[in-house]
């Protein structure tokens, strides 16, 4: 969802700057940041801009740069006059000596109102104009995306293979970890010097080892992967539903860790669920 764009516009020989800028958000939550905007444009904008963009939290900047300074602002005669009596007057009631006119002159300028800025009004050809950039800003923000997302999607793809390359890896260490099981437990059993009826204890060993079995997540996870693949080549704005595929991964990798029993597979788990938080992260930069 991150993304910039920017173009530009003249109106009344001036120069008008827009700059859009979009971050990760859950929703569609657009700021104008400007005053120079017509407020009967604004809904028209924000539209424009929520279904253009979809998602996230996206600032929008209008600015703009007066062609001379002196289509900047305006010397304000009257306010300037009028400033420079009200000195004068409370300088005589302070019976004090005159100051320099030039000193006092300078003092008048600075005060507040005494150069205007000059607003122009916006014509409709100038709307017209300042349209056709705030689109062109747009257009510009899509593309950065999409660049970013053709680099985000080989990041996630090549991170769900590595769990599915990982999860390879659990096959040759599942053949001797049931026999390792079975002879742990007998070998704590002499130890402790427990008998026990032969059929009993064979009915018993089969009923923990199937609690221990991690076939079922193990196909459950690459379903999940196979679906997080599906999902982020099929949907357009696939990244709410790529954290919730996710979140499902998670819980099979988790799960396969609990009853893994066996310090390989433990390790596989660990660099799966690493993957996995990666995942996560950077679904969150997905429209």
């Amino acid at each position: 969802m991150t993304g910039f764009g920017k173009a530009e516009a003249t109106c009344q020989g001036e120069k008008y700057n827009i700059e859009i800028r979009s971050l990760n958000g859950k929703n569609c939550d657009v700021t104008l940041k400007t005053s120079l905007l017509p407020r009967d444009k604004e809904p028209l904008l924000r539209q424009q801009i929520a279904q253009t963009l979809v998602r996230g939290n996206i600032d929008v900047f209008l600015s703009v740069e007066k062609a001379t300074e002196q289509a900047t602002k305006c010397f304000d005669k009257a306010i300037a006059t009028h400033y420079l009596q009200q000195l004068t007057q409370w300088q005589q009631e302070l019976e004090e000596p005159m100051a320099d006119p030039a000193i006092l002159l300078q003092t008048v300028l600075r005060l507040p109102d005494v150069w205007d800025s000059h607003k122009s009004e916006l014509t409709e050809e100038d709307w017209q104009n300042l349209y056709t950039a705030f689109a062109q800003a747009l257009q510009d923000l899509t593309e950065f995306r999409m660049r970013e997302g053709k680099i985000l999607e080989q990041d996630l793809r090549s991170r769900v293979n590595n769990i599915l390359q990982f999860l390879s890896e659990v096959q040759p260490f599942e053949a001797e970890r049931v026999p390792q099981i079975r002879e742990r437990i007998l070998n704590r059993m002499n130890e402790i010097k427990i008998s026990s009826d032969p059929n009993r204890l064979e009915q018993e060993l089969i009923y923990y080892l199937e609690k221990l079995d991690i076939n079922e997540e193990k196909v459950r996870l690459t379903q999940h992967c196979a679906y997080f693949l599906e999902t982020m080549e099929k949907e357009d704005c696939p990244g709410k539903k790529l954290g919730f595929i996710a979140q499902e991964m998670g819980r099979e990798i988790n799960t396969l860790g609990s009853k893994a029993n066996h310090a390989s597979i433990q390790k596989l788990v660990v660099m799966m669920k690493d993957e996995l938080e990666k995942i996560k992260e950077q679904s969150l930069n997905v429209l």
